[in-house]
């Protein structure tokens, strides 16, 4: 299995993030995918690849062009006020008040285009996502190509990033911008299946309405963690997404026994959709030991999901998502991409 990997995601580095009250170190840190590229070449996954460059044209075709626009800008307005560090919103629209309404503002833009303050902008942030979103559509067009599988270790990652917002670390959600590629370049269906601890609420928000892409999601139950207000079971689409969009919230403490009967559920229900290309955001911190995360898989869980996608027979691409027990990140993230090799 070939790996996209670009350099430059290391732009992204020290940002801060609001959690549990303070201004904090992100927990998003560059050494997440260093250590997994690292993990690739100690066990001979296979080649790793810089990603070739590409315009926003299929980003574009699933955000909205003035949140394109905004990204690229944010530091430079950031700085523009006399301001240096981390560049946060602190303000949002909610019920109430007049969210449809677009300041023109730098803090009341970043409130306007997010939905928490997990997503810090430094100098060299834009570079990184849009390396990101490279590594994306590089690996999508592999598996187009006709390769059997491909991983993109993209960071910052992009399954909270919905048509408009920021959140959650994700800034253009790469697993929708490859699954919009792959729908372009002749798949008539695709099926995401995202087994990050998080709802990826970003991909649900984007592809509602749609039958062209089925969105699957394993995740801890929204009424108890984050990102709290989507991922329940009654969400199954809209107009003519209804039925293609399926959560399995699943409870704080969740181990393996329970979690592997929702993966195989969802394989079941995916099957029956019949997709021609599988896009699966790859999330490791369902491990026991992720600092943000209270499920229970433990290592030798996570070459099992490898064998359970690989057992659907279809060309699949891994798109890196969460997890950030750093020190076992690279060992779970790539025993997932093994099992499917050997499987």
């Amino acid at each position: 299995m070939k790996t996209v990997f670009s350099p430059r995601h290391r732009g992204h580095a020290e940002q801060l993030e609001l959690v549990a009250g303070a201004i904090v170190p992100g927990f998003e840190l560059t050494s997440r995918a260093e250590y997994v590229a690292a993990r690739i070449k100690a066990v001979g996954l296979g080649e790793i690849l810089e990603p070739t460059e590409h315009d926003l044209t299929t980003a574009a075709r699933i955000h909205h062009q003035d949140y394109l626009d905004f990204l690229p800008t944010i530091w430079d307005r950031w700085t523009a006020e006399g301001r240096s560090g981390t560049a946060l919103p602190f303000t949002w629209p909610t019920r109430g008040l007049r969210g449809d309404v677009r300041p023109e503002f730098i803090d009341g833009l970043l409130g306007y285009y997010s939905f928490d303050a997990g997503c810090g902008i430094v100098e060299g942030s834009w570079d990184a996502i849009k390396s990101s979103h490279d590594t994306a559509l590089t690996a999508a067009a592999m598996v187009q190509g006709g390769a059997r599988s491909a991983f993109a270790l993209c960071r910052p990652p992009g399954h909270h990033a919905g048509a408009g917002f920021m959140g959650g670390y994700c800034y253009i959600n790469n697993a929708a911008v490859a699954a919009q590629s792959l729908r372009d370049g002749g798949a008539k269906r695709v099926s995401i299946l995202d087994v990050d601890y998080h709802h990826g609420n970003g991909t649900q928000e984007i592809f509602y309405a749609r039958a062209d892409v089925q969105v699957i999601n394993l995740h801890a139950d929204p009424m108890q963690e984050y990102p709290y207000f989507l991922g329940h079971a009654d969400e199954r689409g809209a107009g003519d997404g209804e039925g293609f969009n399926l959560n399995y919230p699943m409870r704080f403490g969740t181990a393996w026994d329970r979690w592997s009967q929702s993966l195989d559920d969802a394989c079941a229900k995916l099957l029956a959709y019949a997709p021609d290309v599988v896009v699966v955001s790859l999330g490791v911190d369902t491990f026991e030991k992720d600092p943000i995360s209270k499920f229970k898989l433990k290592t030798e869980d996570f070459p099992k999901i490898g064998e359970k996608i690989a057992a659907l027979g279809l060309p699949t691409l891994f798109v890196m998502e969460g997890g950030y027990a750093v020190a076992e990140i690279g060992v779970n993230a790539v025993s997932v991409l093994t099992g499917f090799e050997g499987a």
